[in-house]
């Protein structure tokens, strides 16, 4: 009897080797964890240091485990048919692909009177891929499909004839195609749809992400800074709504004008660093434009 106590005993004493295992991969596990947040959370820390009251500019921008592959159809569609693409170096253009084919997996693309084409799909998603290409966080989360009309629309949001919206009910934008192509073939005009509205939509989901994301961060503190620039100079304000580089509409609200200056940077950049060097200068910094000729 003593001696079947003293095997119990034993036995309750020494923990299994499953358990002793298990525990250990626990604690190292917590460790790990711990010292993941630990470095992650002094990293954000120290990169919205840098955007905040040094420079806006982000530690990196362009880091990935593995870089998606195009479809060679629609890697085909881009090399023809998007100047932007053509002009970056080739290191770009493989990130720029692999930005292109995020958009393409998660965007659902509905074709609301004819069937949605390669040609529609690749160029809607690089025009989004260019405008985040200089941020790090690039999904543009409040976006989640993409509406694409033959020609003008009626909008049951603003109940009246549109060529194109960011619609945040639906997180959706929606375009006629007729004139956002036209966007891109004439192409000195400072009018290109699909620009104003992916600026829309990136505008909207920065105003969300600003707590946490050095990219809004960027975006929203830049343009703030332009805004005071241009409150503080009478000089400067009288010559934005004279000269005639700006077409009226950018003085509708704080978001026409962002999307109007956008256009017009991408659009004619000479011309705006030429007539407007200090405002040039800050839609650059906006949207970390270090590439492709800007």
């Amino acid at each position: 009897m003593s001696n079947l106590f003293f095997l119990l005993q034993t036995d309750y004493e020494t923990p299994p080797l499953l358990i002793i295992i298990l525990t250990v991969i626990l604690i190292v596990f917590t460790v790990i964890l711990t010292i993941i947040m630990t470095v992650r959370g002094t990293f954000t820390f120290l990169e919205k240091v840098r955007v905040t009251f040094f420079k806006k500019k982000q530690f990196f921008t362009h880091v990935y485990l593995k870089r998606n592959q195009l479809p060679i159809a629609y890697k085909s569609i881009l090399k023809q048919e998007f100047d932007f693409y053509k002009r970056l170096s080739l290191s770009e253009k493989k990130n720029f692909e692999h930005r292109l084919s995020y958009y393409l997996k998660n965007w659902e693309f509905i074709g609301k009177e004819s069937k949605v084409t390669n040609s529609m799909q690749v160029l809607i998603s690089a025009t989004a891929a260019k405008l985040t290409f200089g941020y790090r966080d690039y999904k543009i989360e409040c976006i989640d499909k993409v509406i694409i009309y033959d020609k003008a629309y009626y909008s049951t949001m603003n109940k009246s004839m549109h060529k194109g919206e960011f619609n945040m009910a639906y997180n959706a934008l929606v375009f006629s195609w007729e004139d956002f192509v036209k966007g891109y073939n004439i192409e000195d005009d400072n009018m290109n749809l699909g620009v104003h509205e992916c600026i829309h939509a990136m505008h909207f989901s920065f105003l969300k992400s600003r707590s946490y994301s050095t990219s809004a961060a960027i975006f929203l503190d830049s343009f703030q800074e332009l805004t005071r620039l241009v409150e503080t100079s009478e000089v400067l304000k009288q010559k934005l709504t004279t000269s005639g580089y700006f077409r009226d509409y950018a003085f509708e609200n704080q978001f026409e004008f962002v999307s109007v200056l956008v256009e017009n940077f991408i659009e004619t950049p000479s011309e705006f660093r030429s007539e407007f060097p200090k405002i040039y200068d800050k839609v650059k910094q906006m949207l970390n434009f270090n590439f492709a000729g800007y």
